[in-house]
């Protein structure tokens, strides 16, 4: 991968092998960050995890205290009083039948989130192969499977992720933009690494956070110490 002079320059101003306390690595991310663009700025966990084993996948979500600072894009699929009550929570679009086959087949995706009421699970179902590749199905554990569609409404769009382990034990979060100051970036941050604490799977053995690297969207990755707690 060719690696552009921003970044080149960008990481030549830290020490790569370094492992910084959650403060400095953020400090840093924002200092090396020159891009015309707000950078998203994403924590990645190295977990002591099996992700073979269906009780040590993680899955689930956390409310980020600070926002995301991102406009998300909610899709409902929903009828009746609960597309009325999506509608009001600022859905940006909501459908039932006709919101089905406008994915299925004019491959609309113009979405981040994907909500369901449990009893359009049924038709939901169809567009598996679409929006699983993407992480875009519905999920009960994930509260995007619920019949209170207007407070999941409302928490995704005011700074609710979601988090899963990926094949080989790490999980990717987004915990805010460049332009946010480092305090808010901290906030987000142990919200994240409290979540993953709670969410331990008991069958998890040895040490369970291995490793903890952030870094925005095109810059270089900064280690922060696992054991490194943030004071909320």
């Amino acid at each position: 991968m060719h690696k552009s002079k921003k970044y080149v320059d960008a990481s030549r101003r830290y020490d790569k092998q370094a492992v910084y306390q959650p403060a400095e690595a953020f400090d840093l991310v924002k200092s090396m960050s020159n891009r015309k663009f707000d950078e998203t700025v994403e924590a990645a966990f190295r977990l002591g995890v099996d992700p073979r084993k269906a009780d040590q996948m993680l899955r689930g979500t956390v409310s980020l205290p600070a926002g995301t600072g991102k406009d998300v894009r909610v899709a409902v699929f929903a009828a009746g009083d609960a597309a009325r009550e999506a509608e009001e929570a600022g859905a940006d679009v909501v459908g039932a039948d006709d919101l089905v086959n406008r994915v299925q087949n004019e491959g609309f995706m113009d979405f981040d989130i994907a909500i369901a009421t449990p009893d359009m699970m049924g038709q939901v179902g169809k567009l598996g192969r679409v929006l699983g590749p993407r992480g875009l199905m519905p999920n009960p554990k994930t509260g995007t499977v619920t019949a209170d569609v207007g407070k999941a409404v409302s928490e995704f769009k005011g700074g609710k992720v979601e988090y899963r382990t990926d094949r080989h034990g790490n999980v990717h979060v987004p915990i805010g933009k460049v332009s946010f100051p480092v305090e808010s970036l901290l906030k987000n941050y142990g919200a994240v690494l409290d979540e993953l604490l709670r969410a331990k799977p008991a069958s998890a053995k040895g040490r369970y956070l291995k490793g903890v690297a952030t870094a925005s969207t095109m810059g270089p990755g900064v280690k922060i110490a696992p054991d490194a707690r943030v004071e909320a």
